[in-house]
């Protein structure tokens, strides 16, 4: 066992909690999980398995399971609908997922580990996951490796989460990198249900200057039931219809506020760019801390397990 990681200063994020867990690893495999999800007795087993047949894999990571601790709505909502997007997604990833996913030490140690600067809880993963990718590795999504979300979500969280923590800085992502993968949440269907939310929106409205208008906005709703029909279906195999149908109004304001993130991030980034890590640049390099204080990470845990040792670091975050 590795002895937990400590860092000096002031508190960072959930970047800099992985890293300098990752710097005190000895192992060949990092294994990072969130502070808010529980992970399944074989768990590393599996991570171990897919690396085994597949030594050319960089990373793999997983997703959250079909039933969600949190009994609200939102909660039910929220991760039944992560839970559909990975299930449904490619399995040759195009990005890392942090809340249960493992990389190679050498390959994380290679990229420079984790952006520091997202000091929130945010899309550090994807912009490791877009480095991977970049340098040329290999990622695999890993469909039965899964874990239970134990967060529960609330209105304000989840706009907040989804609007400033994710929507806008994965479009300064994918504006730095000039990179639109027909993948996961960026797939070519949400981008056209961004566009038909915002024409119903423009239609209701003309609507009350013309009733011609109505029509039109008749077509918009039937185009997005279709678009999103699968999910939709999802949705009432789990929960029945009446959760299905409450998951509608919700689902097309996730693509309203999307889109003003995404239209935001393209109008800002020329001047608000931020900067990939250099190769080598964390603490994930040397693992050579001064010990002042432990890290704090905002929800996030990183285990850092190894094969084929049994050595492991882990980090437990603070709220």
């Amino acid at each position: 066992r590795a002895p937990p990681a400590q860092a000096p200063g002031q508190p960072g994020g959930p970047g800099r909690a992985g890293n300098l867990g990752a710097g005190t690893a000895r192992g060949d495999i990092l294994f990072f999980v969130d502070a808010d999800v529980a992970i399944r007795h074989d768990a590393t087993r599996q991570i171990a398995a897919v690396f085994g047949r597949a030594p050319e894999l960089a990373a793999v990571f997983g997703s959250y399971d079909d039933e969600p601790a949190a009994s609200n709505f939102l909660s039910q909502y929220r991760n039944l609908l992560h839970h559909y997007i990975h299930q449904n997604a490619c399995e040759e990833g195009s990005t890392f997922w942090g809340a249960c996913g493992a990389i190679r030490r050498e390959v994380f140690i290679e990229l420079g580990g984790f952006d520091e600067g997202y000091r929130q809880p945010s899309i550090e993963d994807i912009e490791l996951g877009y480095r991977l990718k970049h340098a040329g590795h290999r990622i695999r999504l890993c469909k039965t490796l899964q874990v239970k979300h134990l967060k529960r979500w609330g209105v304000v969280s989840l706009v907040k989460s989804d609007f400033f923590h994710r929507a806008l800085p994965w479009t300064e992502l994918i504006m730095r990198d000039r990179r639109f993968v027909n993948d996961l949440n960026l797939r070519l269907s949400s981008r056209v249900s961004v566009l038909s939310t915002y024409g119903l929106l423009g239609a209701l409205v003309a609507a009350w200057w013309w009733s011609g208008f109505l029509a039109l906005s008749g077509l918009l709703i039937l185009l997005l039931l279709v678009i999103n029909g699968p999910l939709y279906r999802f949705f009432q195999r789990k929960r029945g219809v009446r959760f299905a149908i409450q998951t509608i109004p919700w689902h097309w304001l996730y693509y309203l506020y999307s889109g003003l993130a995404f239209a935001i991030g393209v109008a800002r980034f020329p001047f608000h760019r931020r900067r990939s890590p250099r190769s080598g640049s964390t603490a994930a390099t040397s693992g050579a801390w001064p010990i002042r204080r432990t890290a704090r990470a905002t929800r996030r845990t990183f285990l850092c397990r190894a094969w084929p040792s049994a050595a492991n670091g882990s980090r437990t975050s603070s709220p």
